[in-house]
């Protein structure tokens, strides 16, 4: 099965009047489909835009493993279990929230910050809140809590790539545009499939994550 969703048909958000604007994937907050709640081990995937000086004050989260990638502009990160940091573009932000944990995110710079945030269920739950960040990832990023992994395909115009088959994938577009079996893919398109192997084709300079995961 593949599932196509694009980029206009993800969930406005977010407060734009505060410098936050967001587009949701899956369900979130007053926005409820009940055929759209989460897919495999993926519950959010929001495309976040922060203008300088915006932010997410502190906010609580628990049972979650919450992963961000950084796509323009930085990134600052301070929780409750005593973690600070600026990510990145290329950084990947990962913070395992557990039992629970409270954060801040904030955009402290002078330009525009662009990040992806995917938030994913663990297998199991409770422990002690984790955090880190990995600088500059360059291939895929193992996410054994929620029994996924996480791929970064940096492709030039004509590259190509395959799709490896798992029980969940999940595709994001971030930038640039793919062809996807017979599916043209743009910025912010995604694609959701089960059980299928398929082979993307960049059709310009084109960065891409994949999720694949298995079925808890």
């Amino acid at each position: 099965m593949i599932r196509i969703q694009r980029a206009g048909d993800r969930y406005p958000g977010g407060d734009p009047g505060a410098g936050i604007e967001t587009r949701h994937a899956l369900s979130f907050g007053p926005y409820y489909d009940p055929d759209n709640l989460r897919f495999g081990a993926l519950l959010a995937c929001n495309e976040e835009r922060l203008a300088p000086g915006a932010g997410f004050d502190e906010h609580p989260h628990s049972h979650t493993e919450i992963v961000t990638w950084v796509v323009e502009g930085e990134l600052t990160h301070a929780d409750t279990a005593g973690h600070t940091s600026v990510v990145r573009p290329g950084d990947l932000q990962h913070l395992s929230s557990a039992g629970g944990v409270r954060h801040v995110e904030r955009n402290d710079g002078d330009v525009p910050l662009t990040f992806v945030q995917m938030w994913l269920a663990p297998l199991t739950p409770d422990g002690e809140p984790s955090y880190e960040v990995v600088r500059g990832v360059e291939d895929a990023y193992a996410l054994p809590a929620a029994g996924a992994v996480l791929r970064v395909e940096r492709l030039g115009p004509g590259d190509s790539a395959t799709v490896p088959p798992a029980d969940f994938t999940y595709v994001h577009v971030v930038r640039g545009g793919v062809t996807l079996g017979t599916e043209e893919l743009g910025p912010g398109d995604a694609a959701r499939l089960t059980a299928e192997t398929l082979e993307v084709t960049a059709t310009t300079a084109t960065e891409l994550l994949t999720w694949t995961m298995r079925t808890p």
